[in-house]
């Protein structure tokens, strides 16, 4: 398979994978605003040449939106592979493909984010093992911070502190939901609007921060900053909600 590397020059004119609707969808013009702005901080967007969830994206660790300490790695931000083209080893061409570029970068290794057990939006641990990925770090209640060394003796990536213990949202009115997230996914694009208008529609009381930048990404309660749900100051969940989930959950917490 061609893979293809988004640029300035091409970034309007190629699809990005995780949302292959046309350039005026608001999940699509998030995500290449997004990426557009990353790009002279060494991001890389690697896809398949085709129109299906194929790519890899990796950025600098210092550049990552996300709160670790991984100084000299190369962060990823998302290795997804589906539907059609699973089963086929795109996984490790992409992979391979970003191993080589950090090598020649000089980079330490990789670092990803992962979980205990397999699930949605973050790496699938027994995948990474596999390749040979280890535990650098864990942050309550699942999370796992996985890294790549290129040899020995590397310093060990970590969370930062704040990420630790069980996220909890500090220094503010813990009332009701509190919703972070950043333009890094495009389904946020869609959803976060949705949920707003579920909660308003249901008298559930909600408080959205749009994490705008890599400072306040770094800093953030949680360590998956795409998008982390809380009530009443305790972490629910990192997964995306759809209109569906999000009014179980609503009439779960009302019962």
């Amino acid at each position: 398979m061609e893979l293809i590397k988004l640029t300035h020059e091409n970034l309007e004119s190629e699809h990005i994978c995780c949302a292959i609707s046309n350039n005026k969808d608001c999940q699509v013009m998030s995500k290449k605003s997004w990426l557009k702005e990353r790009l002279d901080e060494g991001l890389v967007f690697l896809k398949g040449n085709v129109r299906g969830k194929c790519f890899i994206e990796y950025i600098p660790a210092e550049y990552a939106w996300a709160p670790i300490e991984a100084d000299g790695y190369m962060y990823i931000d998302c290795l997804w592979v589906s539907g059609q083209f699973k089963g086929q080893g795109y996984s490790s061409l992409l992979l391979d493909a970003c191993i080589k570029d950090a090598e020649s970068k000089g980079k330490k290794g990789l670092v990803i984010l992962s979980s205990k057990k397999k699930r949605g939006f973050l790496s699938d641990p027994k995948y990474m093992e596999y390749k040979g990925f280890i535990l650098a770090d864990t942050a309550e209640p699942y999370f796992e911070l996985l890294y790549l060394p290129f040899g020995e003796q590397m310093d060990k990536p970590s969370f930062r502190p704040q990420v630790k213990e069980e996220p909890v949202i500090d220094g503010q009115s813990q009332n009701g939901f509190w919703l972070f997230y950043t333009s890094q996914c495009p389904f946020t694009a869609k959803y976060v609007p949705l949920l707003k208008d579920i909660a308003a529609a249901k008298g559930a009381d909600l408080q959205v921060v749009h994490i705008d930048t890599r400072e306040k990404a770094q800093s953030a309660p949680s360590p998956f900053t795409t998008f982390s749900l809380y009530y009443n100051g305790r972490f629910i969940t990192h997964e995306i909600l759809s209109e569906k989930k999000f009014v179980k959950l609503i009439e779960e917490i009302n019962e």
